[in-house]
């Protein structure tokens, strides 16, 4: 677990005003009032609310914090949630805060505790070119169920699939210097996946990130949160998922096309190591051609010539293995075109899992 949690203190002389404060909300409460006021009593001189489209009900709420001189606030006339919300106001931030150290995010329901908040930027003056994340329990007996399960399979997801390693996926209080806001601007998702996008983006993009551990607040359940646990599940496993998807369509192709060209090579030619090589050849002409294109528009969102060159480097390399392999095992177990097909289904699984580790840190990582 990152460092504990403590009374942190800031020299907030020393950030001469210049940390913004970014407070996304949708349908707030009196709770929204009472974080301004104590970012207010710590110091902040900069807050930025979105309302992010919640109608005139709430039209009070915001005309109230707004007539304290450290607040602005932005407004979207409908939702469009609280990705869309955190880039306008980083957009703004860009525009009109071009003298800010860097922003911090906060949500408006009063879960982060001001001492965490300060926290955040002590550790962001210390390493400036940091994104600073906080970090709950989720062990904690307070946490709800679905919070507790949706973070523990997330970053499961993230420390398999993506090699990175955080303690809590879902936080929402971030210290990002101003340098990497333009970075954050570019990065998609309009809803909750964008929080989770910005963390591969991060890993992607090459910005170091460290985790400093808060405090576990939930108030009545987390009953205030806006998160559908279904529909904003899908949006931020999306990006995640779309690599198995288009590594399961490629296999199928590949795996088609090796039981075709083993069965027709077979009536040409003797069976032998020569017919697994070339079917396999033609199988992966095939299918690398699909998995390049959907991995470079879809997964991994990024490359160019060079990225292509690596990639049948790799293709090749891999192609080479899945060779030996069904070559070697129906050498000692003699199999019909099933068979080898099967072998080299078992194959390509195990090489899958080392193929995508060295696509998302070497074929499509951005030089």
């Amino acid at each position: 677990m990152p460092g504990n949690v403590g009374e942190a203190t800031v020299n907030m002389s020393k950030f001469s005003g210049k940390m913004s404060v970014i407070i996304p909300s949708y349908r707030p409460d009196g709770k929204l009032i009472e974080v301004v006021r104590k970012l207010r009593e710590k110091g902040f001189g900069d807050i930025i609310l979105v309302d992010d489209g919640s109608g005139d009900e709430f039209r009070q709420i915001f005309g109230e914090v707004s007539l304290f001189p450290e607040v602005t606030v932005l407004t979207h006339q409908e939702n469009r949630g609280k990705g869309s919300a955190l880039k306008t106001a980083f957009g703004y931030c860009i525009r009109e805060r071009s003298e800010c150290n860097g922003v911090i995010t906060v949500d408006g329901d009063d879960q982060h505790h001001i001492e965490d908040i300060m926290a955040c930027c002590a550790r962001l003056q210390e390493k400036p070119d940091h994104v600073i994340l906080g970090a709950r329990d989720f062990g904690a007996k307070e946490v709800p169920f679905r919070s507790r399960f949706g973070n523990i399979l997330t970053r499961g997801i993230f420390r398999i699939a993506c090699g990175i390693q955080i303690t809590d996926t879902q936080t929402g209080l971030r210290a990002i210097p101003a340098c990497y806001l333009r970075d954050m601007m570019e990065i998609e998702g309009n809803r909750y996946e964008y929080e989770t996008n910005m963390l591969l983006e991060m890993k992607a993009r090459g910005i170091p990130f460290e985790e400093v551990e808060i405090r576990t607040i939930y108030l009545n359940e987390n009953n205030s949160s806006h998160f559908n646990p279904l529909k904003d599940s899908f949006r931020i496993y999306y990006t995640i998922f779309t690599f198995a998807g288009s590594a399961a369509a490629s296999s199928s192709i590949d795996l088609f096309l090796f039981y075709l060209a083993t069965g027709l090579l077979t009536r040409m030619k003797p069976e032998g190591a020569w017919n697994i090589a070339a079917a396999a050849i033609a199988a992966r002409a095939g299918s690398s051609l699909f998995n390049y294109h959907i991995n470079r528009r879809k997964v991994f969102g990024r490359g160019n010539r060079s990225s292509a060159v690596r990639y049948y480097m790799l293709c090749v390399l891999q192609l080479a293995v899945s060779v030996g392999i069904v070559s070697g095992i129906s050498f000692l177990f003699p199999t019909g075109n099933f068979g080898k097909t099967l072998i080299k289904a078992l194959a390509d699984i195990i090489l899958f899992l080392i193929s995508y580790q060295i696509q998302r840190e070497w074929v499509f990582q951005e030089a």
